[in-house]
């Protein structure tokens, strides 16, 4: 059959719904800006290549371990970006980040009035050299203790939300930063520096539909230097234009040459006049070039994937050296000013590195002075916090519950009318999630009463997990605490990049001391036969993340309880529901729904002495019905908090040691199962009072099906535990 030759009918061009433009620089341009501001802009792109040659030398040195992304060439964009900022504002970046962040940090320290042709150093900004040079040496007077090195920068004083290597994966951040200042009614910006490599990645894309829906203040800030590593920019993309990205959206979009310090300042100017006008956000694409390969002192044509001839078209627009000669030109400054500025910053970049380095005896090189490393023993400190933030707080035991006025509430009201009472006592608590603003309260009822009273603090977000998982976390470090839904266990995989690189790692990786306070509530339905991809428990792959607390609530008395200490803990907490409880009734005090439950405290259900039964969820009571039908005495214990540093050891241990026997029970397969690692942890601690093998009960080796026969049969059921304890305990199953 041949193919249709017909013309299509009467077309109408498209065009974005989005202002999208460049902004063109000029000599004028130039001339109408003050002169006390062309010279701290020089200043300031002068400094950022002298502290970034010194780091390469460094570098070449063997004195950074790691390596150092130098931005030279990128000086301008970053300069440009920094002129419009106040100090409350907020920036990240992404692994090529020294000039943003050496910036935001003069910033902060740099006194009003300056004379930077005739003042030296303050000792402030001496010490920003010294500690930023120490952070990318990885060395304890950093910023991050060292622990950040190049790539991961934070500095809350300074309005350094965080710099991630993860490509893509900072601008969530930087919506939630804004999306924090929005709620909280404060007149901030914030920005999120990234290059042509994150304007390719899912989750910029997330983060910058998020932010235009929502309306918040951000700046995208794209540093086109045309290359990923060694990947040209026309190879991985039709649309070259990266501002088009935002267009798309309906976000205004700005590009502007970023070897020009003044034109990026008007085009920072324009954005932030868009944001006070409009709201934002605000894309800006930043034509940039880099001078060398992705890391290290070589250019790109060292390694044949730039020509020559490129790199040195690209040269002849340094922004220093065009800015030096527009200078000179303007009357601005004469040649011996621009040498005097050379070597004041030369020296005070020198200086700090003398202070991190010494001569090692018996040679000529240099070494990094012992007592500048980080103590080795405090490579786990930080992870999560102590949890003082609950002291003080009221705690209930079940038995305190029973002693008064007792109502029996279903599942999925009492967890409503939870975190309505906490909203109503922290004006902080966010939601955010999928359907989570429609059917009465989302796709579960978790919501009706928190938007019976607040609708406007809970948030609908896109089918984009990583998206606002992210901007949930950015939220969390700029004061909110937003709690975050996963409609379905299986989605917490796509969210991963977030949930294990950003959220797990934030406070460990930039030297902790800073509450991360964000819940994210985890609905699990293996039962329902939705399938393999929405039938997963994700808690094992939580559990990898050492930077997470996890609960597993069995009733609905210790949902509310888990829900409150999770609103008032300053660490990332995850709440697995198991949707087999939602529309159950349980016990709960009468009126009640502010106590807390301790992190790491276990309940025993059941006392016996034939055995141990660790158990979470819904396999408590799988549990509980394989001891009542065995006839076995077997002691069950609710696990509750299932992280790693909230297993309540001290009860396993004692229950262990009376009854010598340990059954692990869960209902999830058992490539997701918990068990391997508390089964190793209990043979390190309990060797000696061990009568018998541990045995574990999990389900299959595969994901449900959707076949009600084959989802049955993925699951542990009340048999398997049956099983588990007639063959533990050498007792005959009883038959009824």
């Amino acid at each position: 059959m041949a193919a249709p030759t017909s013309k299509p009918g009467k077309t109408k061009q498209l065009t974005p719904s989005a202002a999208w433009y460049r902004i063109e620089g000029s000599e004028r341009d130039w001339k109408g800006e003050a002169k006390e501001d062309l010279i701290r802009w020089y200043w300031q792109m002068l400094l950022i290549r002298r502290f970034e040659e010194r780091l390469l030398e460094l570098s070449k040195s063997g004195l950074i371990h790691g390596p150092a992304h130098a931005s030279i060439g990128q000086e301008a964009g970053a300069v440009g970006a920094m002129s419009i900022l106040m100090p409350e504002d907020k920036i990240n970046g992404t692994h090529r980040a020294h000039h943003q962040v050496l910036m935001k940090l003069l910033a902060a320290v740099t006194p009003q009035g300056l004379d930077l042709l005739a003042d030296d150093f303050t000792g402030d900004m001496d010490d920003v050299l010294y500690r930023f040079m120490a952070e990318i040496m990885g060395l304890e007077p950093g910023y991050c203790g060292g622990r950040g090195g190049s790539m991961h920068m934070r500095d809350e004083a300074s309005g350094i939300g965080g710099t991630s290597a993860i490509v893509g994966g900072n601008p969530p951040h930087a919506v939630g930063y804004a999306l924090a200042d929005k709620m909280l009614k404060r007149d901030r910006i914030s920005i999120a520096f990234f290059g042509d490599g994150a304007a390719q990645n899912g989750a910029t894309y997330e983060a910058m539909n998020i932010a235009a829906v929502q309306s918040v203040p951000t700046i995208f800030f794209i540093e086109n230097n045309l290359y990923g590593v060694s990947t040209h920019l026309s190879d991985i993309t039709r649309e070259t234009r990266l501002s088009s990205r935002g267009a798309m959206f309906g976000i205004p979009s700005i590009e502007v040459d970023a070897m020009d310090v003044v034109a990026v300042h008007k085009a920072m100017v324009e954005a932030r006049r868009i944001i006070r006008e409009d709201g934002g956000p605000v894309v800006i694409e930043a034509l940039c070039y880099r001078h060398f390969h992705q890391y290290g002192d070589m250019p790109g044509s060292a390694f044949g994937y730039r020509s020559e001839e490129e790199e040195a078209e690209w040269r002849s627009r340094d922004p220093i050296a065009t800015a030096e000669a527009r200078l000179k030109k303007l009357g601005v400054l004469d040649a011996a000013q621009l040498q005097h500025l050379d070597e004041l910053l030369s020296a005070r970049v020198k200086a700090a590195a003398e202070r991190l380095t010494e001569p090692d005896p018996g040679g000529n090189a240099l070494r990094i002075p012992q007592h500048l490393w980080p103590d080795p023993g405090s490579k786990d400190e930080g992870i999560v916090g102590d949890l003082s933030e609950l002291r003080g707080k009221r705690f209930l035991t079940r038995d305190d519950m029973l002693n008064g006025a007792v109502e029996q509430k279903r599942f999925v009201v009492a967890a409503s009318e939870t975190l309505a009472s906490a909203m109503q006592r922290d004006p902080r608590i966010i939601v955010l999630g999928e359907d989570v603003h429609r059917l009465s309260g989302g796709v579960s009822g978790m919501t009706r009463d928190a938007l019976t009273n607040w609708p406007e603090r809970v948030l609908p977000m896109p089918i984009a997990e990583n998206g606002f998982s992210g901007v949930a976390m950015g939220a969390a470090l700029n004061g909110l605490r937003p709690v975050v839904e996963i409609m379905f266990g299986d989605f917490c995989f796509t969210a991963a990049d977030q949930i294990a690189n950003a959220i797990a790692k934030v406070r460990h990786m930039f030297g902790s001391g800073f509450p991360v306070p964000l819940v994210m509530r985890v609905r699990i339905s293996p039962q329902t036969g939705y399938g393999s991809q929405h039938s997963s428990d994700p808690s094992a792959f939580f559990n990898l993340l050492p930077g997470w607390r996890i609960f597993s609530p069995s009733n609905g008395f210790d949902y509310i309880g888990m829900m409150n200490a999770a609103l008032t803990c300053d660490d990332p907490v995850v709440i697995i529901e198991h949707t087999d409880f939602y529309q159950r009734k349980y016990d709960v005090p009468k009126g009640d729904r502010d106590y807390l439950i301790p992190f790491g405290q276990a309940r025993i259900v059941r006392p016996g002495t034939a055995c141990t039964v660790l158990a979470y969820g819904v396999a408590v009571e799988h549990a509980q019905k394989a001891a009542e039908e065995t006839g076995i005495d077997a002691e069950i214990i609710d696990l509750r908090n299932i992280d790693v540093h909230g297993l309540d050891w001290d009860l396993i241990g004692a229950s262990i040691e009376k009854t010598g026997r340990v059954v692990t029970a869960e209902q999830t397969a058992r490539s997701l199962s918990l068990a391997p690692s508390w089964v190793a942890e209990i043979q390190d601690r309990f060797f000696d009072y061990l009568d018998h093998e541990i045995i574990r009960v999990t389900g299959g080796r595969a994901a449900p099906t959707v076949s009600a026969v084959l989802n049955r049969a993925a699951l542990a059921q009340v048999s398997d535990v049956s099983d588990a304890l007639v063959r533990i305990a050498g007792k005959t199953k009883i038959v009824a």
